[in-house]
């Protein structure tokens, strides 16, 4: 394959896990601002208390979508590290995502329902791309491929295959 074809494989392949990730992501925005907005109106929490817990609920939203759909043919073997790594940087993207709503809202006052959903939302996309580096390159590690597993079969068998060329063509010293 040529150096281009290569590349565009790799975009085609990346343009797919963005689309993937996206369509979860989406789907995780609308349980998050619902789940938000149902506590904000039916209950007496704080604004920032109601968007965490509506943030924590598409956090699991929105492993189950990345673990069986998005990234399902990604490495399955640590299961523990896996959820470990996605709750430690869901975390850090919550804290992203509610530190905007915070700082709307105890900072500079805007509490009204429209604001409080506008900087939900902000403040949600500024956490989805610290998410998507981090999962693809932490939490949901590509499995290696086929290619670069048989090139590097091929390379190392090429080196002992050269090693005992060495070591055959060298004259016996008694």
């Amino acid at each position: 394959m040529s150096e281009r074809g290569a590349l565009r494989a790799r975009l085609d392949l990346l343009a797919r896990e963005v689309a993937k990730f996206g369509a979860v992501g989406a789907l995780g925005l609308v349980v998050n601002i619902a789940v938000s907005n149902l506590l904000w109106r039916t209950t007496d929490l704080q604004v920032v208390r109601a968007g965490l817990l509506g943030t924590f609920v598409a956090i699991l939203f929105n492993y189950i979508g990345f673990r069986y759909w998005t990234y399902r043919d990604r490495d399955k073997s640590g299961r523990t590290r896996e959820l470990t790594l996605f709750l430690l940087f869901s975390a850090v993207g919550a804290v992203i995502e509610n530190g905007v709503l915070y700082t709307a809202t105890y900072g500079f006052g805007w509490d009204s329902p429209v604001q409080s959903n506008v900087f939900k939302i902000l403040g949600i996309g500024i956490a989805t791309l610290f998410r998507f580096w981090s999962y693809r390159t932490w939490v949901f590690k590509a499995l290696p491929a086929k290619e670069a597993v048989l090139s590097a079969e091929a390379f190392l068998k090429q080196g002992r295959t050269e090693q005992v060329s060495r070591v055959q063509a060298r004259p016996v010293r008694r």
